[in-house]
C-alpha cells in the first residue's frame, strides 16, 4: 500500500512568524508618525517611501546620501537589554554625515534583522531611530524588518540606516576658501557615541565588571547605562548657524578613526590641523578606558573621539559669531586649534590629554 501521508509545514514552524511583523508594524505606526515633517506624511505601508523636494523648500537642491550601522555597540544593547536608544545611535551616525556636506537630513529608512523577531522589543528599537529622526528633523519613510532563523541567533539583531538629505547648491561644504589661520571648534560629544565597542567590550572584559555593575567612572548608573548613552546629533544646531550665517567653512564628523582620520578628509591637502590636546573636554569614561586598556594617548585618539563629536571650521573673523550661534543652539563649544600649512602630518598634536 502506498503511503499518502504528507508532512504540512508552515513559514512560522520554520521559524518565521508573519503575524510577529504585523503585530510589529502596527506598534510602530505611531512613532513613525511622529517624524513627519514638511515634505513628508510619516506613514509607512507601502512598496516605497516618498519624499516631495519642493514642499520642503528647496530651490536648486544636491541630494546628499549616507548610510551606516552601529556596529558592535548593539552587543551591548543586547546583552543589557536597553533597546530603546540604539536606534539614536543608528540615526546619528548617519544625519551627522549628512550635515557636514551643508545638507539638512530629509528622510531616514531603516533596515532590522534578527533571529526571533519580538514585537516589543522591535517597537523599543524603531521608537529609537523615531527619536533619532525627530531630533535630526527627518522623516522615517519606510524600512525593513528581516526574521532570518539559522542566520541571527534568536536574541540577535542587527541595523543598518540609510538618509537622504538635501542641500542647496552653493552651500555646499566643505568650502574653497579654506587656508591658514581659520579657526578650529570642537563641539563636545556624548561619550564614546558609536565607535570604538570592539575595543570597549574587550576592556570591560579586562576589567571583570558586569554591565550592571556600577560604573567606575559615573556612579549614577550602571555599566552598561553608561556606555549606552547614545550618540549625539548636531544636526539642528548647526542648521541653525547655516542659516543665521555663512561663517562654516568646513565640518568633520568624529566616528571611527578618530581625529586622526576625520579632520583631514575636509582639509585641502596643503592644509592641516593643529590641535591643543589640553582644551579637549575630556569625559571621565575615556580616562577609564585608557587606564583599564593601558591604551596609549596616540591610540585614543584613532579609535575614539575622546570628548570631541563635530570639528568645526571658521575663519578667524566669524569664530566669535559661530560659536556664540552654537552655545544658544545648545552645544558646548571649545576652542581647538588652527589651519596651518601642512609640512608633513595631515593633523599634529600640542600638549597631552587629559585623560588622569
Amino acid at each position: 500500500m502506498t503511503d499518502t501521508t504528507t508532512n504540512t509545514l508552515t513559514y512560522r514552524d520554520a521559524g518565521v512568524d508573519i503575524d510577529a511583523g504585523n503585530e510589529m508594524v502596527r506598534r510602530i505606526k505611531p512613532h513613525v508618525r511622529s517624524t513627519a515633517r514638511r515634505g513628508a506624511d510619516g506613514e509607512i505601508g507601502g512598496f516605497g517611501g516618498l519624499f516631495d523636494l519642493k514642499a520642503a523648500g528647496f530651490t536648486d537642491p544636491v541630494l546628499v546620501a549616507a548610510n551606516d550601522g552601529v556596529g558592535t555597540k548593539l552587543r551591548i544593547a543586547i546583552e543589557t537589554g536597553i533597546h530603546d536608544t540604539i536606534g539614536i545611535d543608528l540615526v546619528a551616525m548617519c544625519v551627522n554625515d549628512l550635515v557636514v556636506q551643508g545638507a539638512e537630513p530629509l528622510f531616514f529608512l531603516d533596515y532590522f534583522a534578527t533571529g526571533k523577531l519580538d514585537p516589543a522589543e522591535g517597537e523599543a528599537i524603531v521608537k529609537g531611530i523615531a527619536d533619532g529622526c525627530r531630533q535630526a528633523g527627518c522623516a522615517l519613510i519606510g524600512g525593513e524588518t528581516a526574521e532570518m532563523p539559522g542566520l541571527y541567533a534568536e536574541k540577535d539583531y542587527d541595523l543598518a540606516g540609510f538618509a537622504v538629505g538635501a542641500a542647496e547648491r552653493d552651500r555646499l561644504l566643505p568650502a574653497a576658501d579654506i587656508e591658514t589661520g581659520d579657526v578650529i571648534l570642537g563641539l563636545a560629544s556624548s561619550g564614546p557615541h558609536s565607535n570604538g565597542y570592539s575595543l570597549i567590550r574587550r576592556i570591560v572584559q579586562l576589567s571583570g565588571l558586569s554591565y550592571d555593575a556600577p560604573a567606575p567612572f559615573d556612579a549614577t548608573r550602571t555599566l552598561g547605562q553608561a556606555l549606552i548613552e547614545p550618540t549625539r546629533i548636531y544636526v539642528k544646531p548647526l542648521l541653525e548657524v547655516f542659516a543665521q550665517s555663512r561663517g562654516i567653512k568646513a565640518l568633520a564628523h568624529i566616528t571611527g578613526g578618530g581625529f586622526t582620520e576625520n579632520i583631514p578628509r575636509v582639509l585641502p591637502e596643503t592644509l592641516r590641523a593643529d590641535i591643543d590636546l589640553p582644551a579637549v573636554p575630556v569625559p571621565p569614561v575615556f580616562g577609564w578606558l585608557a587606564k583599564v586598556g593601558g591604551v596609549a594617548e596616540p591610540e585614543m585618539l584613532r579609535t575614539f573621539n575622546c570628548g570631541i563629536g563635530m570639528i568645526v571650521v571658521v575663519s578667524e573673523a566669524e569664530a566669535a559669531v559661530v560659536s556664540a550661534l552654537l552655545q544658544s543652539a545648545g552645544e558646548s563649544v571649545v576652542p581647538l586649534g588652527r589651519v596651518l600649512r601642512r609640512d608633513a602630518d595631515a593633523v599634529t598634536f600640542n600638549g597631552s590629554l587629559a585623560l588622569a
